[in-house]
């Protein structure tokens, strides 16, 4: 038996199998993508089973995501370990936002699908295509339980002074709060510090640093401050969107006669690395490059990191654990090392070797032997967190 663990974009799919041992999700199967599902795209499946790794180019059809799903059930087949069929018991779908009524992992069904609709505003790159993967294994696997598993839900606990904008009451009332993301990675981060044995029910500080990226302060394993908050495009500087910016910005915008699509488009796609560089968005080219706007991005997506760590450290009363994740914080060796070396400060203190050995294979400590915070390196696995909430849910009737 496995739970199969999605994340659907607007033309691609992540998969993941993950094999269940005693009701608990074990290490991903085998993993993959699917891309070109837009119209017109080209339908490419790539995957792995552990250092395996293979590609091929398919016909998409009328319909590519039905495709997909047909090639994907082809594969659940054959790719095993043993070479026995594994018995899908459930779909866990990412889903950015769950907004104020979901404050936990749900089974889906036309009606929470319905709920989750006005939310797609607050992280249009994500939302509408969750909702969309959602509706599609819906529709080709009718008998298949889906359940949604939510980025929010980690921080839906977050302290009233946390979560509430400086705004009338009744915006309040309406659901216009601060909800924070990455839930799901920080969810699992916490756990591999604690299963390492790293003081993580202490004063910790987690940076998911990737294309999309955020801080979380947790204390007693708790989410008690984090950067991102209505939306998706507030808090740090990411590949693509700007972070907190002026609201006067916005409005000054409005009165040159930006629209809304505009706007949404400039603070989603045009802003943050790419927006500053003129670039790219990938920190790798960035650090490649001598061009001096390249180095401003960089520059300016560190400084963010050690500004916000500054202020949720203050949040927090002081740091015992920082953990890295995320594209970024988990194969950038030169920006940990500078994040680090501004917050000594606070008693950070890397073991140079130790950070540069960490390419994001497994998790690892890369502080000093005399540094008074821990610092780590963990790989996150999403997928696998939203795996263990299905087989939970999933399994709820039985035990009722």
């Amino acid at each position: 038996m496995g739970v199969l663990s999605v994340n659907a974009g607007s033309s691609t799919l992540k998969f993941a199998v993950y094999p269940l041992s005693d009701g608990e999700v074990q290490p991903a199967l085998m993993s993959g993508s699917f891309e070109g599902l837009e119209p017109q795209g080209q339908l490419r499946l790539s995957w792995s089973v552990g250092p395996r790794r293979q590609q091929r180019e398919l016909s998409a059809g009328a319909d590519p995501f039905a495709q997909a799903l047909v090639s994907l059930s082809e594969l659940l087949e054959t790719e095993t370990r043993d070479g026995s069929k594994l018995r899908i018991e459930a779909v866990a779908h990412r889903v950015v936002h769950g907004g104020a009524l979901y404050r936990d992992s749900v089974l889906v069904d036309d009606k929470v699908i319905k709920a989750l609709e006005p939310l797609c505003p607050l992280a249009p790159l994500h939302q509408p295509h969750n909702l969309a993967g959602i509706r599609n294994f819906m529709r080709v696997l009718p008998g298949l339980p889906q359940v949604a598993c939510f980025d929010t839900a980690f921080h839906a606990h977050l302290p009233e002074v946390e979560y509430s904008f400086a705004l009338p009451g009744a915006l309040r009332e309406q659901g216009v709060r601060r909800y924070g993301f990455h839930g799901l990675s920080y969810q699992f981060i916490l756990g591999e510090l604690l299963r390492h044995g790293a003081p993580a029910q202490g004063r910790l500080l987690m940076a998911h640093l990737g294309n999309g990226a955020s801080l979380c302060a947790a204390r007693e394993g708790r989410s008690i401050a984090t950067t991102m908050g209505f939306s998706a495009v507030e808090g740090l500087m990411m590949g693509t969107r700007c972070g907190t910016l002026d609201p006067g910005v916005l409005l000054y915008l409005m009165e040159q006669g930006w629209t809304h699509d505009r706007i949404q488009k400039l603070l989603y796609k045009e802003s943050g690395l790419l927006g500053v560089s003129g670039l790219t968005a990938d920190m790798r080219r960035l650090h490649d490059s001598d061009s001096a706007d390249a180095q401003l991005a960089v520059d300016m997506f560190t400084y963010h990191v050690v500004r916000e760590s500054g202020a949720l450290t203050a949040c927090l009363g002081g740091l015992d654990v920082l953990a890295f994740s995320g594209g970024i914080g988990e194969h950038d060796v030169r920006l940990r090392a500078n994040v680090a070396d501004k917050l000594a400060y606070l008693g950070v203190k890397l073991d140079a070797q130790a950070n540069a050995r960490a390419t994001g294979e497994e998790a690892m400590a890369i502080h000093a032997e005399d540094s008074p915070v821990q610092v780590w390196v963990v790989p996150t696995d999403e997928g696998r967190v939203a795996a263990q909430d299905a087989a939970r849910l999933v399994a709820l009737p039985a035990n009722g």
